[in-house]
C-alpha cells in the first residue's frame, strides 16, 4: 500500500511563510497529479493547488494565487507546497493527494499535517 507522507507545517504569524512538502513512501508508477487541500474546522474540504506531471501545469484556488507555490519532482513522486503572506484564514490540516487518472478524483490521500496562522 503507497503512503503518501506529509512533513512541515505548524504555527506561523500573519504575512509569513511556510512549506510542506509531500513523499509517496515508495516508488510508484503512473501517477498523473500531485495536489494540495485543506480543511478548516467546521468547513468542507477544499483544493489549494496542483501539479500535473504530464507537461508540469500547475492549477490554484483563486484564495491562494499569488501567494502559495506548488512544486514538484515527477521522478520521487514528491511534491512541495510553498506558502508565502499567510492568513489567519488558511489555517488548517492540509492534506496531499494524488491520483492516476486525470478522469477521476484523487484516490490517494496523506494523513493531513497542521498549519496554524496567526494574526
Amino acid at each position: 500500500q503507497v503512503r503518501l507522507v506529509e512533513s512541515g507545517g505548524g504555527l506561523v504569524q500573519a504575512g509569513g511563510s511556510i512549506g510542506l512538502s509531500c513523499a509517496a513512501s515508495r516508488r510508484t508508477f503512473g501517477i498523473y497529479e500531485m495536489g494540495w487541500f485543506r480543511q478548516a474546522p467546521g468547513k468542507e474540504r477544499e483544493f489549494v493547488a496542483a501539479i500535473s506531471w504530464n507537461g508540469g501545469r500547475t492549477n490554484y484556488a483563486d484564495s491562494v494565487k499569488g501567494r502559495f507555490t506548488i512544486s514538484g519532482d515527477s521522478a520521487k513522486n514528491t511534491v512541495f507546497l510553498q506558502m508565502n503572506s499567510l492568513k489567519p484564514e488558511d489555517t488548517a490540516v492540509y492534506y496531499c493527494a494524488a491520483k492516476s487518472d486525470p478522469r477521476y478524483p484523487y484516490d490517494r490521500w496523506g494523513q493531513g499535517t497542521q498549519v496554524t496562522v496567526s494574526s
